[in-house]
């Protein structure tokens, strides 16, 4: 037989991989070295690499001076980096990730501007941007170097610190993407104080979710600052943005960073947040539409015998003192039917069975694989009369 000329072969490789979130304030100041002393322990002897940015529109619009200032603080890095001629500046929010054109767009100025797979992309903004970046950058060539610079809550905690890129498709959320780590992320803690009290807000939904599945400690301090946080201390912010984003980059760096299980313990309470967010047209902001979710996931553990009504009573507190809504319409339309699409379009999207995170008690998770549909609506109904009063 064949096989006994021509046995098998076999390949096992590891590639391991670091990069550093820093923290800052005014990174695109003269006298901020953060980001150039970055680019300077990558120069090369006589190689000057390209350099193309993409900023937030929203961002622009609150910083008016932000193109040129960018342009000044690199003036002084032209040693070994090279701006292309354009800073691209395109729509940010979930919108971006649904336009085919703006992601041809960004490849197209790949190709025109020469970037290789030495160049770096540079995107500023929010979580959308970085993910509809990344994703171009991960594509292009099969990988450009991406530099994020995370400008809102949610993208500095959260997704700008993690691995993961994507756009939107066949109307389902992030359904073409990549794992493709960053080569640096700086969170120039600044940009919050341009936020709106929405986004501002929307982004502390995350810190809660790893605060529930890992860490009681920091689910105590975040119900102990709640109104400090709603009320837009930036300190406090800072804190929360820090914590949040090393137990997201040490749940990465300890577990499963590019998901080749079905199991995803940072999705706690997304399930129903990715399907909220496009039958509410995106009018929900992701943040808003995860509180939702976990919401729903919290009333849905006591129902199951999980959590002790003393817990979810705290959890569901603890989001209604920070200014979120636990319930929408979306939940209940065509007698819960967007509830059952919901979780088989999540368990496609992880690509095995149903794995739904649950919480056995506050910094305690529990994963499930089946989900009573009867303990669901009743889930559903209780938020819907909560939510009310």
């Amino acid at each position: 037989m064949i096989e006994d000329f021509f046995p098998p072969l076999f390949s096992e490789f590891q590639v391991p991989y670091r990069y550093t979130v820093q923290f800052t304030k005014g990174i695109f100041d003269s006298n901020n070295s953060c980001l150039s002393d970055f680019f300077l322990s990558e120069k090369k002897e006589g190689n000057i690499k390209k350099a193309l940015v993409v900023i937030d529109q929203g961002l622009v619009s609150h910083h008016p001076n932000l193109v040129f200032e960018i342009r000044s603080y690199f003036q002084k890095l032209k040693s070994c980096i090279q701006l292309t001629d354009d800073i691209m500046v395109i729509p940010g929010g979930e919108d971006c990730k649904n336009d085919p054109k703006l992601w041809e767009s960004l490849v197209n100025a790949v190709d025109l501007y020469g970037i290789d797979r030495h160049s770096y992309i540079i995107a500023v903004g929010g979580g959308a941007i970085l993910d509809l970046v990344g994703y171009a950058a991960a594509v292009s060539h099969r990988g450009i170097r991406l530099v994020r610079i995370p400008t809102t809550v949610l993208s500095q905690n959260d997704s700008g610190v993690g691995v993961k890129n994507g756009i939107n498709f066949q109307g389902k959320k992030n359904f073409l993407g990549s794992f493709a780590p960053p080569v640096a992320v700086f969170n120039d803690l600044l940009f919050l104080e341009s936020l709106d009290d929405r986004d501002w807000r929307s982004g502390m939904a995350e810190a809660i979710k790893v605060a529930l599945i890992k860490d009681k400690d920091f689910f105590l301090w975040i119900e102990a600052n709640a109104e400090a946080l709603r009320n837009r201390n930036l300190d406090k912010m800072f804190y929360l943005v820090h914590t949040c984003a090393k137990l997201h980059m040490d749940h990465i760096a300890k577990g499963d960073p590019f998901e080749f299980g079905s199991s995803r313990p940072l999705d706690f309470g997304h399930w129903a947040a990715h399907k909220l967010e496009y039958l509410t047209e995106f009018s929900l902001r992701h943040g808003e539409a995860v509180a939702i979710g976990m919401a729903l996931d919290t009333e849905y553990s006591f129902q199951s015998f999980l959590l002790s009504e003393e817990d979810k009573n705290r959890i569901h507190s603890l989001l209604k003192t920070i200014g979120f809504t636990l319930y929408h319409s979306k939940l209940s339309e065509g007698n819960k039917k967007n509830l059952y699409l919901g979780l088989q379009e999540f368990r496609e999207h992880l690509g095995g069975r149903l794995t739904i995170m649950l919480l056995s008690g506050i910094g305690l998770s529990k994963e499930v694989h089946e989900i009573d549909f009867d303990a669901l609506v009743r889930s559903v109904d209780f938020l819907e009369k909560f939510d009310g009063n």
